[in-house]
């Protein structure tokens, strides 16, 4: 089976392409979101079919696994608000808090208490965010509703990574992520028709990039995280996935030309500093034979 550390740079790969496919599909960002997953619950049915992967989760999992549905898209909703209520610099350095609030729920809530290594890499991975976006930006946020609601988007991230951590201990993925893509798709396509966003009349290239991004960003790119926080620790996950400023600003330096300056080399570098902090620790035996599947 695939290592959990290998699926772990897949999924971050995969999902770090999504802001590029954004600017190449200048649209809503809550429809861009809304496409994203039902053509990843589209994309997954034929395999589910064929393969007759797909199980009937016991009736005590199925709210769990519809919340997970709800709170996930729920999260891409308030973000894209966030960021039309702020701007996107602002927005992604706070709900990028979200391994601060699963460290505290791990804390607060699970046996398993987070480590000073987490919080010491938290700490640096966190001040790395700082150095990329510059503390200029910082210093100018100011505390209005983009504000809280970016807060609220790093919470939502947070309790999806926890919530899902202890779904995916009782069901597989691919009957997790299926029941979670379709409640997901369901719940965007009303918000899009509540707040009257447009879902179509586009042509040809969006219509492609909507499927690239089902594809790639949510199918492969949350199949392998998800496997990722099913066999790794969950707050571990949440960390490393600050790295996907870093990819993702590669990606764009790549296909559409944004330049990358001296201070975001460092930034991300020390953004990856923090994150390798919390794999330096002993690991117990447990964590270890999970590594070797």
């Amino acid at each position: 089976m695939l290592n959990p550390r290998t699926a772990l740079i897949i999924g971050l790969v995969s999902i770090s392409i999504f802001p590029v496919l954004v600017k190449w599909a200048p649209v809503s960002g809550i429809t861009s979101a809304f496409y994203r997953m039902f053509f990843g619950f589209i994309l997954i049915l034929p395999y589910v079919f064929l393969t007759k992967k797909f199980r009937w989760p016991d009736r005590d999992q199925w709210v769990p696994i519809i919340l997970c549905g709800l709170i996930f898209a729920s999260d891409i909703a308030v973000w894209n608000l966030s960021i039309t209520l702020s701007n996107v610099t602002q927005a992604t350095l706070l709900a990028n808090l979200s391994p601060v609030w699963v460290g505290l729920g791990s804390f607060l809530f699970l046996p398993d208490k987070p480590k000073s290594a987490f919080w010491l890499g938290t700490l640096v991975a966190l001040a790395g965010i700082v150095v990329l976006i510059g503390f200029e930006q910082f210093t100018s946020f100011q505390l209005d509703a983009g504000f809280w609601l970016a807060m609220f988007s790093g919470l939502l991230y947070a309790t999806y990574i926890l919530v899902s951590k202890a779904v995916l201990g009782k069901v597989d993925i691919v009957s997790f992520m299926t029941i979670n893509m379709a409640v997901s798709s369901i719940y965007l396509l009303l918000i899009c028709l509540v707040f009257q966003q447009p879902i179509r009349g586009f042509d040809t290239t969006v219509w492609g990039v909507f499927v690239v991004q089902g594809l790639i960003c949510q199918l492969v790119g949350w199949l392998a995280l998800n496997y990722a926080v099913k066999k790794m620790d969950a707050k571990k996950v949440s960390l490393s996935l600050l790295s996907q400023a870093v990819v993702s600003g590669f990606f764009a330096w790549i296909f559409i030309g944004e330049q990358i300056t001296l201070q975001m080399i460092l930034g991300g570098l020390i953004i990856l500093a923090g994150i390798a902090v919390t794999y330096r620790t002993k690991k117990r035996p447990e964590e270890q034979n999970e590594l070797r599947m």
